[in-house]
């Protein structure tokens, strides 16, 4: 067995440990503000991340840093109330360890949601976008060793988004008369929001909306060959016309996101059901 795998092996074992050996089917992590979808799981098996060897502990502001386990939709699923970004402080390695432990765990699908600015012109605060694509602005995460058992040295991101899981998405959501965008999303290292000559840039070279976080860990999830599904909320306006007293506000950015993450909730649960 490789070094490599030890600390993903460790955590797992004691996850199983926790949750009684079930067997997830689809991960999810939930974003800033977005968490609520974690309390829907049924029969949950509920664990703090500083109880799991290995797993670092959010500290932005919106997130819950517990993994959820139970049932969603008729199926088992993990949820991860909260993530890990780059900007605080957490190595790329870091960040994304969780994805390879979900992987080991059992998980073939990886639903992955964030609140994000809307460079899109004809976005509005609220939208829900699903993401078709992405930029990545982070250090890869891949880079260092390559983990052989995870993926191979040089994976194929020529479709990060799962083709058939953006299709079902956009068929459900017509049946629940739910508007989506969709779009390519960038991410940022943060921890300062973009400047206006910045959201210009992004919007030129194709984006539809600006985060920090993401990426990196679809980049992971893709080298471990799951089936990716991602969501942007819309939070706020990232336009480089806002008027000149105009302040990003993360607090603002959360409560936006809780007031969408109802119809994001679910849509979610529906697409579950259905895989």
């Amino acid at each position: 067995m490789s070094e490599i795998l030890t600390p993903y092996l460790k955590a797992v074992e004691y996850i199983r440990t926790k949750s009684g050996g079930v067997t997830p089917e689809i991960g999810v992590i939930l974003g800033s503000g977005l968490g609520s979808l974690g309390d829907q799981i049924e029969n949950p098996t509920i664990i703090p991340y500083n109880e799991i060897p290995g797993f670092p502990v959010s500290t932005a502001i919106g997130h819950k840093s517990r993994l959820v386990i139970g049932d969603l939709g008729g199926k088992k699923v993990v949820a991860m109330q909260g993530r890990f970004h780059f900007y605080e402080g957490y190595t790329m390695e870091q960040v994304t360890f969780p994805i390879r432990v979900l992987k080991l765990l059992g998980i073939k699908y990886l639903f992955v949601s964030n609140a994000a600015g809307g460079l899109n012109l004809s976005y509005r605060v609220g939208d829900l976008m699903v993401i078709k694509d992405q930029i990545n602005m982070m250090p890869n995460p891949l880079i260092g060793p390559n983990a052989e058992e995870f993926g191979p040295r040089f994976p194929d991101m020529t479709h990060p988004y799962d083709v058939e899981l953006r299709r079902l998405a956009r068929k459900l959501a017509g049946e629940m008369g739910i508007h989506l965008q969709e779009g390519v999303y960038i991410a940022c290292t943060g921890p300062s929001y973009e400047t206006r000559a910045e959201y210009k840039f992004f919007r030129t070279i194709g984006s539809d909306a600006v985060g920090m976080s993401t990426v990196p860990e679809v980049i992971v999830a893709r080298h471990c060959d799951l089936r990716v599904f991602g969501m942007s909320v819309i939070t706020d306006l990232a336009r480089e016309d806002m008027p000149d007293d105009y302040v990003t506000d993360g607090e603002e950015i959360v409560k936006a996101a809780n007031q969408a993450t109802s119809k994001m909730t679910a849509l979610f649960e529906k697409m579950i059901a259905a895989i």
